[in-house]
């Protein structure tokens, strides 16, 4: 499992880790059952704080996305497609906000940003 974090990111450390964890488990990297490391060796192993990953993997069981097992460790949990679906649309549309965003600060019409939308969409 590859975390990288940056300095040069606004968000938090934690914040950081647990955004990267759901999108491996949303993409299907990781799969419902899979282990993830320790909090230990993955603050080790990312050269932060032991409570900064209790806190992402406290916010990834909060979410439903992890389950711990008291003694064992932390497991992917078994997600419903339609709990994913969620996911992926949420996503999508923090992007599609950027892209209005960014449509309006240039002067880009709604009909012109559809178009550009619907070109990236059909490929």
């Amino acid at each position: 499992m590859k975390i990288i974090i940056s300095n040069s990111d606004p968000r938090p450390i934690y914040e950081q880790i647990t955004a990267q964890i759901k999108n491996l488990i949303i993409s299907g990297e990781l799969k419902s059952g899979d282990a993830l490391p320790s909090m230990r060796f993955l603050s080790k192993e990312l050269r932060v704080s032991v409570i900064t990953t209790k806190r992402a993997y406290e916010d990834l069981e909060r979410d439903g996305f992890i389950e711990t097992v008291a003694g064992k460790g932390s497991f992917v949990a078994g997600m419903n497609t339609e709990f994913i679906r969620e996911e992926h649309l949420r996503v999508a549309e923090g992007h599609l906000q950027q892209a209005v965003d960014a449509g309006k600060m240039a002067g880009i019409s709604k009909d012109e940003l559809v178009e550009i939308l619907e070109m990236l969409y059909d490929g």
